[in-house]
C-alpha cells in the first residue's frame, strides 16, 4: 500500500522487469548447463546409437576420456542398455606364422593382457579376445602387434593407454609376465573368451570415453564394459580380415621382450634395470650341436635365472626352425654335447623345449624336482 493524496490505494506491481530478470537468469543457466554438458555430462549414452554406413569402414576413435568424476561415470555407464540381441561368440583364431614372428606377436598380446588387466587370467583373456577381434576387423591394423601399439607414437590418443602413458616402465614379476605369455599362447592357438563376443572396445566402469555414445554395450566382466559397433560393423560378417603372420619388432617392448630387442639389433643385456632382473633372461653357453646349425641345442642355464625365462631362451635360440629340440642344464658338469648322454645326465636336465611344426606340436617342460610348477603337466616324466 502507498499514499496517493489522502486516500490509500492498492499498490500495483509491474512484473515486466522481474520477468526479464528471470528470463535472463534462465538463459545464463542454460548456457552454463550446456557447457557443463559439453565437458562430460552430455556423454550419457543415447538409447539407440546410430549404425555407421555398411559400405564405409568406420574410423576407430582413440581412447579419450570425458572429464567426469568416477561416481558420475559409474552412474552414466549404468544407464547404458545392455544389448543381448545378436550376441555372437568369436570364432577360434590360430596365428598363421611361426618362429620369431609368432613369439613377437605373443609378447605383444601378453603385454596388452598384463598391463590392461593385471595378473588376472579371466581379465587377460577378455583383453586378448578384443585384440584378436580388432585384428580381424577392417577398421584396425591387420597384425597383433599393430593392433596393440596402434597410436602409441602419440603422447595421447593411443588405442591402449598403457602403450603411451609410461606404464611400460613398470615391471611385473617374471612369474606374472610368464603367466600372461602362456595365456597369450593359448589365445593365438585357438583359445577364445566367449563372454565378450565380438567386442572391439572396452573400458572400466569408472571412466567415460567419448566414443561410448556411438557403440553398443554387449558384455560386462567385473568392472569392465565391452562394446561393439551397431549395425553391420558389429556382426560376424565384418570380421573377415586376414591377420598377418609376420609380426615385426616393437621398440617399446624391447626392454621386456628379448625377441623384440634382438630383431631391432639391441642388446638384451642392456635395459633400464639389470636385464636379468627385468626380463629373467638366462645366460647361456651354446653347445656344439647348435653352433653347427643342427636342430638340437644343448645349453647351460643360469641357476639364478627365473625358470620361466628358459622358454624365452629356447624361443630365441630356436628362431624360425620348424623343428627344434632344446635341452638345458643348470649343472655345467652334467651338460652333454650330444644325445649320447648317460641316465644321470638325462635325469639332471633342468628344462626342455620341443617344437615340431609339421606335427603341430610345441611343449616346454621343467624338472620339477628342481623347479616346482603349479601345473604338473609342465613337469618332466621320470
Amino acid at each position: 500500500m502507498r499514499l496517493d493524496g489522502d486516500q490509500p490505494v492498492p499498490l500495483r506491481r509491474d512484473w515486466t522487469g522481474w520477468l526479464f530478470v528471470l528470463l535472463a537468469v534462465a538463459a545464463v543457466t542454460g548456457v552454463l548447463y550446456a557447457n557443463g554438458e559439453r565437458d562430460g555430462a552430455r556423454y550419457i549414452a543415447r538409447p539407440h546409437p546410430v549404425a555407421p554406413p555398411a559400405d564405409v569402414v568406420p574410423d576407430a576413435p582413440p581412447m579419450e576420456l570425458a572429464p567426469v568424476t568416477e561416481a558420475d561415470a559409474r552412474a552414466q555407464n549404468a544407464k547404458i542398455a545392455l544389448i543381448t540381441k545378436g550376441f555372437v561368440a568369436a570364432r577360434p583364431f590360430v596365428y598363421t606364422g611361426g618362429g620369431d614372428a609368432k613369439a613377437r606377436a605373443r609378447d605383444c598380446l601378453a603385454a596388452a593382457m598384463l598391463y590392461e588387466a593385471g595378473d588376472d587370467a579371466r581379465g587377460q583373456q577378455a583383453v586378448g579376445q578384443v585384440v584378436i577381434n580388432r585384428a580381424r576387423h577392417p577398421a584396425f591394423p591387420k597384425s597383433i602387434c599393430g593392433v596393440v601399439f596402434q597410436g602409441s607414437e602419440r603422447a595421447t590418443g593411443c588405442q591402449f593407454t598403457f602403450t603411451c602413458d609410461g606404464a611400460l616402465s613398470r615391471r611385473y614379476s617374471d612369474a606374472a609376465w610368464q603367466r600372461a605369455r602362456n595365456n597369450a599362447d593359448l589365445m593365438l592357438a585357438g583359445g577364445t573368451y566367449p563372454a565378450v563376443g565380438l567386442a572391439t572396445h572396452y573400458h572400466t566402469d569408472w571412466v567415460r570415453p567419448y566414443w561410448s555414445d556411438s557403440l553398443e554395450k554387449i558384455a560386462i566382466v567385473d568392472t569392465h564394459l565391452f562394446f561393439r559397433w551397431p549395425g553391420y560393423w558389429g556382426t560376424p560378417g565384418a570380421f573377415r580380415g586376414a591377420v598377418s603372420g609376420s609380426d615385426g619388432p616393437v621398440a617399446k617392448l624391447a626392454a621386456i621382450s628379448p625377441l623384440h630387442a634382438i630383431a631391432l639389433g639391441l642388446p638384451t643385456d642392456v635395459a633400464p634395470a639389470d636385464a636379468n632382473a627385468a626380463v629373467g633372461e638366462a645366460r647361456v653357453v651354446i653347445g656344439a650341436g647348435a653352433a653347427a646349425g643342427r636342430d638340437t641345442i644343448y645349453t647351460q642355464l643360469d641357476r639364478k635365472a627365473a625358470p620361466e625365462s628358459f622358454v624365452t631362451t629356447a624361443l630365441r635360440l630356436c628362431g624360425d626352425k620348424p623343428y627344434c629340440k632344446f635341452m638345458g642344464w643348470t649343472n655345467p658338469t652334467l651338460k652333454p654335447d650330444s644325445d649320447a648322454m648317460t641316465d644321470t645326465q638325462r635325469a639332471a636336465m633342468s628344462f626342455s623345449y620341443l617344437r615340431d611344426d609339421k606335427a603341430g606340436f610345441e611343449k616346454a617342460l621343467w624338472n620339477c624336482s628342481e623347479y616346482k610348477r603349479d601345473d604338473t603337466r609342465q613337469c618332466m616324466k621320470r
